[in-house]
């Protein structure tokens, strides 16, 4: 495989882009469907190299430890860029991505998110929000990290909206397989089969905070990190740490049955009774594609289940704290390919509640949607003139100029590029280098 689809097929898998038509096929193959395989064997297999787990806490690199939401970004120049650049990719000391436009101004929009709010595979200057703030004439300040479910984003939201006296605009993208990544207790454990950390440099996915079933209450839960310093992310390394702490994971259960990546030492207690508090169908043992179907229905489910709770909460906490919450959405593998074969989006029922429950909401599938009849290509020809596997710089200023509309008309006071009072004058002492 030459590098180029190597690094598209591993951005496709740290953001959770799977069954994708552009993905390599390779991906898509998980083994024989009669062998047995044993969700133990599997787990125990997942701990991590200590030599990994070195450079992921002692140099730097991608990722920085968080004993919250598991990590944060770091600094490092990944080689996944366009054209076989690498990319510059630097965190601030307030933990967001380093941001430049307009930075000395008082900052009243955040944005909180996996890679496509932080926007891997672009560099800090290649941002939409970089973009956005360029226009706009003010600064847009970027807590996305890649990797992260909604739950974490949230997180992440609530530690720091709680202390940012500027900022009263709220984003809260929601991207791909958020929705399950925020159950997940350790992301790590779903995916470490096929993915190359670069010897630790890439190192994510570790333990964080999570929300999930209790099924004895019938009630979701959430759940503090499992590891809580830099020190105990040591335990990741041990065989039996990672079987003890994930054994009665329902969601990276549901998550590795539907691509028939185990079949055996289930906790089929805990999924029967997940699915009977969901009101789902149990998980259909009797052959793999009936496995794999009603694997994938009940973790889509529980993962709505979870996403909706998390949004009110949102929503809950913003309203108290003098704050406005705008939702995002955008899923180009399992939401805008099938709308451009006219087929219905999967998750129907979280965006009927968005609606619902009014949400001030931004729906980038439908703006991709539209584009796309726009030109006469093919599917692929059009993913390729916006993504990498995440948007390339491209992407993120297309998002940037669709998504302008929405936040020009929900910002009071306007924007200074949009003040229409009859005064052209501004004062450039405020944008004028120091």
């Amino acid at each position: 495989m030459d590098r180029r689809n190597f690094l598209k097929a591993g951005a496709l898998i740290a953001t959770g882009i799977a069954g994708s038509t552009w993905m390599p096929d390779f991906l898509n193959s998980m083994g024989g469907q009669d062998q047995e395989k044993s969700y133990a064997e599997y787990l125990r297999k997942s701990a991590v190299p200590k030599e990994e787990l070195d450079i992921f806490l002692n140099e730097n690199s991608w990722a920085q430890f968080d004993p919250e939401v598991g990590y944060i970004l770091g600094n490092y120049m990944p080689h996944d860029g366009i054209g076989n650049s690498y990319t510059i990719s630097t965190v601030m000391k307030d933990g967001k991505r380093t941001n430049q436009i307009y930075a000395e101004k008082p900052c009243r929009i955040n944005t909180y998110g996996n890679s496509f709010t932080h926007c891997h595979q672009a560099s800090d200057a290649e941002t939409w929000q970089e973009y956005l703030a360029g226009h706009l004439g003010e600064p847009v300040q970027n807590f996305g990290m890649g990797g992260f479910g909604v739950y974490q984003a949230y997180r992440r939201l609530l530690r720091r909206e709680k202390e940012d006296e500027d900022s009263k605009y709220v984003i809260l993208y929601m991207w791909g397989d958020d929705y399950v990544r925020s159950v997940f207790r350790c992301r790590y454990a779903t995916y470490y089969t096929r993915w190359n950390d670069y010897g630790g440099y890439m190192f994510h996915g570790n333990f964080w905070s999570n929300i999930e079933m209790n099924t004895d209450s019938g009630q979701l839960v959430e759940m503090e990190n499992r590891i809580s310093s830099k020190e105990e992310i040591y335990k990741m390394a041990d065989p039996e740490f990672m079987y003890e702490n994930l054994k009665d994971d329902l969601m990276v259960q549901l998550h590795l049955l539907s691509y028939n990546m185990v079949n055996t030492d289930l906790d089929t207690g805990g999924l029967n009774k997940l699915a009977d508090i969901l009101k789902q169908r149990r998980v259909d043992f009797s052959n793999v594609e009936a496995m794999q179907a009603t694997a994938n229905n009940l973790k889509n489910k529980y993962s709505f289940e979870a996403t909706k709770y998390i949004l009110k909460k949102a929503q809950t906490f913003c309203e108290n704290h003098g704050k406005e919450l705008m939702l995002v959405h955008f899923d180009p593998s399992n939401v805008f390919m099938p709308m451009t074969r006219g087929e219905s989006r999967y998750d129907r029922e979280m965006i009927d509640f968005i609606k619902q429950n009014n949400f001030r909401f931004f729906d980038m599938n439908e703006v991709h949607l539209e584009d796309f009849k726009k030109f006469s290509i093919s599917l692929d020809e059009y993913m390729d003139r916006y993504f990498i596997g995440h948007y390339k710089p491209m992407g993120n200023h297309f998002f940037a100029y669709s998504i302008k509309d929405e936040i020009v008309d929900w910002l009071d006071p306007k924007p200074i590029t949009y003040i229409q009072n009859g005064d052209p004058l501004i004062r450039f002492e405020e944008y004028l280098p120091k």
